[in-house]
């Protein structure tokens, strides 16, 4: 086989950075094979280096929701460096986009702005113990929200036991300020509060969980969560770092019609810049420095380029039937995955909302990541392969969602299922 582009640059990539990659999942592990290098893109497409183009249903995994270097946000961006791409001294950009997300967010009464999803999920948790006084946090199973110490814990091996260090480097004196649950499972969360419900800080949830595959709250569930919180004096931390912006102007507490105590977000209102963010009602945010005693900062927050892109996304989307537009085409993969899959007599799931979609291979309803491991993993990594080498690019792990953006067209999707449909026909 001849040695290609990407796999020379992954090779001396390896002698560099750890792995080859500087975020794991990019690193293809789970599909056991090695990454390819992309050297431009545009609209529904990437290019790799070595000059094959592929559809792409990652898109910067969320932030590309109008695709790939759209002209409106490079435009945008060009022209706001003229003006210089950092000061550290407060700009006009991110006063407006505090309004648009607190316009757009009813929830958000007031925002800060982050680098990352990371450092918002973060400091959404610091700001939520000095509020309440307390510690302990619940977070669930299979929900992603960063790598910082206290969120990078597994759950325990006991029915109310306390966390367990998923990382190495993680003390244990920190997981066991977190406790785990599983989704969708309201007696463990009513024993959980039953027990410790005065010393817990928060509950942090991702609004539709995302990083194991795509994950729906069970009738009801959300409402108990609320419910139950307020009991208790603890604080919902919605995690729509994914999801905010993407399925509707006011994400998915509008959809659920849910009223979440702090928010964080990222991805979308960045433009494909580094960007996060966190908010909620004033009596919380105002408890953050200068103003309170709970200290975060960040030398680029607020950056004049990530707040002009990511404005300029939020203008785009503005614009009549965009979210409308998404879930007709996310609807027509859906259903053209279930299509196919039904006619070959293969066990699938297809959970599909808006532009996120995610397909399983298990007859089986997903309602946690229990379920989620339950699938065949061996049929994925075939159609991974399978649709890579005719130009499609899924995510190259089962646990992850796939985005369809608004420079994708009908026809695309028609293509895509085309390959899906030729590469099951080889099986």
């Amino acid at each position: 086989m001849n040695e290609t582009l990407s796999s020379k640059l992954f090779a001396k990539a390896k002698t560099l950075i750890p792995g080859g990659v500087n975020s794991p999942v990019r690193a293809f592990r789970n599909v056991d094979g090695d990454p390819f290098f992309i050297q431009r893109a545009k609209g529904s497409r990437i290019e790799d280096v070595d000059g094959k183009s592929y559809l792409d249903y990652i898109g910067s995994w969320g932030p590309n929701i109008l695709g790939h270097a759209p002209n409106a946000i490079i435009g945008a961006i060009h022209q706001a460096a003229k003006d210089g791409v950092s000061y550290g001294i407060p700009n006009p950009h991110e006063v407006k986009m505090a309004q648009r997300i607190t316009e757009w967010v009813p929830s958000v009464e007031k925002v800060r702005m982050t680098n990352s999803g990371t450092e918002a999920t973060m400091s959404a948790i610091r700001l939520a113990r000095g509020f309440t006084g307390r510690d302990k946090i619940v977070k669930f199973e299979g929900c992603y929200h960063g790598h910082a110490d206290s969120l990078l814990v597994a759950a325990g091996s006991g029915a109310l036991t306390f966390g367990e260090p998923d990382s190495a480097g993680v003390p244990a004196s920190f997981a066991r300020e977190t406790i785990t649950l599983p989704y969708n499972n309201v007696e463990r969360l009513e024993e959980v509060f039953a027990q410790y419900g005065e010393q817990i800080a928060a509950v942090i949830i991702e609004s539709y969980p995302a990083n194991a595959g795509l994950v729906f709250p069970r009738e009801g569930y959300l409402a108990k969560l609320r419910e139950i919180t307020r009991v208790h004096g603890a604080l919902v931390i919605f995690d729509e770092v994914m999801t905010g912006f993407r399925l509707a102007r006011g994400g998915v507490q509008e959809l659920e019609d849910f009223d979440p105590d702090l928010t964080a977000m990222g991805k979308v209102i960045g433009g494909g810049l580094p960007v996060g963010a966190f908010g909620g009602r004033a009596d919380i945010m105002d408890q953050l420095a200068p103003d309170g005693p709970v200290y975060q900062a960040g030398t680029l927050s607020g950056n004049p380029l990530a707040m002009v892109a990511g404005l300029t996304q939020l203008d785009e989307l503005a614009q009549a039937g965009a979210y409308e537009y998404l879930a007709q085409v996310g609807a027509q993969m859906a259903d053209g995955l279930r299509k196919i899959f039904t006619e070959k007599g293969m066990p699938h799931r297809v959970n599909q909302v808006g532009s996120m979609f995610c397909l399983y291979f298990i007859d089986e309803e997903i309602v946690n990541v229990d379920t989620v491991q339950k699938q065949d993993f061996g049929i994925f990594k075939k159609l991974f392969w399978g649709c890579l080498e005719a130009g499609v690019y899924l995510a190259p792990s089962p646990y992850e969602t796939g985005f369809i953006s608004m420079a994708h067209t009908r026809e695309d999707i028609d293509d895509t299922l085309d390959v899906v449909e030729s590469v099951v026909a080889k099986w």
